[in-house]
């Protein structure tokens, strides 16, 4: 009876007869380095923002932030009220600014990283990738 290690071996001994081929990446689209780094940057800040809300959602049902209020407020003689400071508005504010800043930061750091990869081409000669047809 033959079990499924038995067909896996037979596979892995089989010779494919696919074509190796080698080939250099000597440039990188400046253009498609943005698009791509901007899409990054936007499923990035879409976990940002939905982080900052679960995270505020559990800080609220664990009475973490009534604590804490408490505690303020000991230390300042309830001068100071977290709760007026760190309500969802305020905390959804704060993550949308981080998001846009992030947006920002990301989408030119992938142009600034494809001009630099594009200047270090003309000295080592590019990446060297090899593909393998089947």
């Amino acid at each position: 009876m033959s079990t499924v290690a038995d067909k896996l071996a037979k596979k892995s001994t089989r010779k494919t007869g696919g074509k190796q081929v080698r080939l250099r990446l000597v440039y990188v689209d400046f253009w498609s380095a943005v698009k791509l780094s901007f899409l990054g940057a936007v499923a990035l800040a879409i976990v940002t923002m939905v982080s900052f809300f679960l995270i505020y959602l559990v800080f609220q049902a664990t009475g973490l932030l009534a604590g804490a209020d408490d505690f303020v407020g000991q230390i300042t003689d309830n001068a100071v009220s977290l709760s007026s400071l760190m309500g969802l508005p305020q905390v959804m504010a704060f993550a949308a600014v981080v998001s846009i800043l992030n947006l920002i930061v990301f989408t030119v750091l992938g142009a600034v990283v494809a001009g630099i990869y594009n200047l270090a081409v003309k000295v080592t000669g590019g990446l060297l990738v090899g593909f393998m047809s089947n």
